[in-house]
């Protein structure tokens, strides 16, 4: 998995060699924003300036245009959201990319949460004209608690917005994270002629769009003389904007960045690819490259210890004409060898790597060989599950894969009680994949488990994949329940034998936990009252 010579076409093949050293030419690195940010637009805009593609795909829902390649699934071409992570990888300047595309909505946080953990740097995206919406500063935070550094780029320029300077004050005022503007914009938002790479100032990128902005912005060099002429009081005040900026102590600083106290800021306009090369260049020069992994109990395996590596996401059914399942495995440390029999940390079972594939999007191909930071497909993988870490050599364990609090519950019920086999095979697959968690009781039996989600888009994504995936329509009736906790045995016993407060409890079939699920905190309050020796234990929830 390592790349050409040549960046032509942003091919990546295999060449060979140490770990550490193909390690230090990975960046693996995830896209994040809040929903219609452009997030899918930029992922499709970076693999189209490294060549990876020919064509950028279409802003969803626009006549007579193509969807990107990283949004796969009939329903996120529907729709024009992305509700499941994706991963390309491609070449730049020498270097192998593994891109992760995420889901933006937060019904998907759990999605995004796991795509988190794959990753050594994250491009955060700012809607120029909205800011710093609510999952921004979810995502923020996220990144801050497990020591990702986040790149910045605030996005559609071309259209109507806030001023540049405010958006800084916001992030530093909202996030305590120092904003270092590696470009500027010559303009306002909606009027934008240019952007200054702050790290040559003395001229101006200016950029003539392509149609439709299926091919990258042509970019012209503009001396400083010139550009003052032309834009007159608009090159004024972006360069006396900058002398401000410099003056306060705004340059970058690679450490306080490494760190997670300060984000390079980058302006632009994904959907015109204006802005986009500076951009991935920045990924290249900037974001770290693969490093230790810190490691479950204490301590940390490196990079050119043995293999290991770390299953972020599971999925079934991206080749509709195979109607397979895939195991994403980021390699954390040493050589992946397709073959290669490892360990699966969970059971202590080998693991057989035979069918091991290199993934763009929904496209696939098979790869012999990947190293620290790469992103391998294993197909038919049927053992592994999301959280599961696979090694070679000495013993190797990464932390576990957060579950969050579910907020939504559904029982589902197949329409056709003839497709039951279809119906217990697909729930089973979306409760591996982690689309929704599965959880199940005596007294409803398995023809009708009830489904927790953090959001109730994950119910829509069931809907249709059980249809169109595994032809089993479902009928889904919602529950009066909105607070889960996690109780035992006992717990269970005295919440479904009381009368006194509305609630029931139920097993997770993914780890056998007990949860008791209430309608709302009074509720749940009024049973720890009511049978004070009972356990309730807070779960993690997708906003904390």
């Amino acid at each position: 998995m390592t790349d050409s010579d040549s960046d032509e076409g942003g091919s990546v093949n295999t060449m060979g060699g140490s770990a550490a050293g193909e390690a230090a030419r990975r960046r693996t690195f995830a896209v994040i924003s809040h929903p219609d940010a452009g997030k899918s637009t930029l992922t499709e805009a970076l693999a189209l300036h490294a060549h990876a593609i020919t064509e950028a795909g279409a802003v969803h829902g626009k006549s007579g245009r193509r969807g990107v390649a990283s949004d796969w699934m009939e329903m996120e071409k529907a729709r024009g959201i992305s509700v499941t992570s994706a991963v390309l990888q491609f070449a730049h300047r020498g270097h192998v990319l593994n891109l992760l595309d995420t889901p933006g909505h937060a019904d998907f946080s759990e999605d995004t949460y796991r795509v988190l953990a794959a990753v050594d740097c994250a491009v955060m995206l700012i809607d120029a004209a909205k800011g710093l919406e609510e999952q921004t500063r979810k995502l923020f935070d996220v990144c801050r608690h497990r020591g990702v550094p986040v790149i910045t780029f605030v996005n559609k320029w071309d259209r109507p917005g806030r001023e540049a300077l405010e958006l800084l004050d916001e992030i530093e005022r909202e996030f305590r994270l120092r904003p270092t503007p590696l470009t500027w914009p010559v303009g306002a938002p909606g009027y934008m002629h240019g952007l200054i790479d702050v790290r040559e100032p003395g001229q101006m990128l200016r950029y003539t769009r392509t149609p439709g902005g299926s091919h990258e912005a042509v970019e012209e060099l503009v001396p400083a003389e010139r550009a003052a002429l032309e834009e007159g009081a608009d090159w004024e005040q972006a360069t006396e904007e900058l002398q401000l900026l410099r003056a306060d102590g705004a340059g970058f600083d690679r450490a306080s960045f490494l760190a997670g106290t300060s984000t390079p800021v980058f302006f632009g306009a994904a959907i015109s690819n204006i802005g986009v090369r500076l951009l991935l260049d920045a990924v290249v020069d900037l974001a770290p490259a693969p490093g230790p992994r810190e490691l479950e109990g204490g301590g940390s395996r490196p990079v050119d210890a043995p293999f290991s590596g770390l299953v972020f996401k599971v999925q079934a059914n991206m080749d509709p004409s195979h109607r397979d399942r895939i195991a994403f495995l980021r390699v954390c440390s040493g050589v992946f060898e397709r073959g290669a029999t490892v360990t699966r940390a969970a059971s202590g079972k080998p693991f057989a790597t035979k069918y091991a594939h290199s993934v763009f999007g929904q496209d696939r191909s098979m790869v012999d060989t990947a190293y620290p930071g790469d992103v391998v497909g294993l197909v038919n993988a049927a053992a592994l599950r999301v959280g599961d870490t696979l090694y070679a050599g000495p013993p190797a364990l990464f932390p576990a894969m957060p579950t969050f609090a579910p907020e939504h519950f559904a029982v589902v019920r197949p329409v056709d009680i003839g497709r039951s086999k279809q119906f217990r095979r697909g729930i089973a697959q979306l409760d591996e994949e982690g689309v929704v968690q599965v959880l199940v009781s005596d007294v409803r039996g398995d023809q009708a488990p009830v489904l927790a989600a953090v959001g109730p888009m994950q119910f829509d994504v069931v809907s249709a994949r059980m249809a169109g995936e595994f032809s089993a329509p479902v009928r889904l009736e919602m529950l009066p329940y909105h607070l889960a906790r996690a109780t035992d045995a006992a717990g269970a016993a005295d919440l479904n034998g009381s009368r006194l407060v509305e609630g029931e409890a139920l097993t997770r079939v993914r780890d056998k936990a007990v949860l008791a699920l209430f309608p709302d905190r009074w509720q749940a309050n009024s049973f720890g009252r009511a049978f004070p020796g009972a356990r309730l234990d807070p779960l993690l929830a997708a906003h904390d």
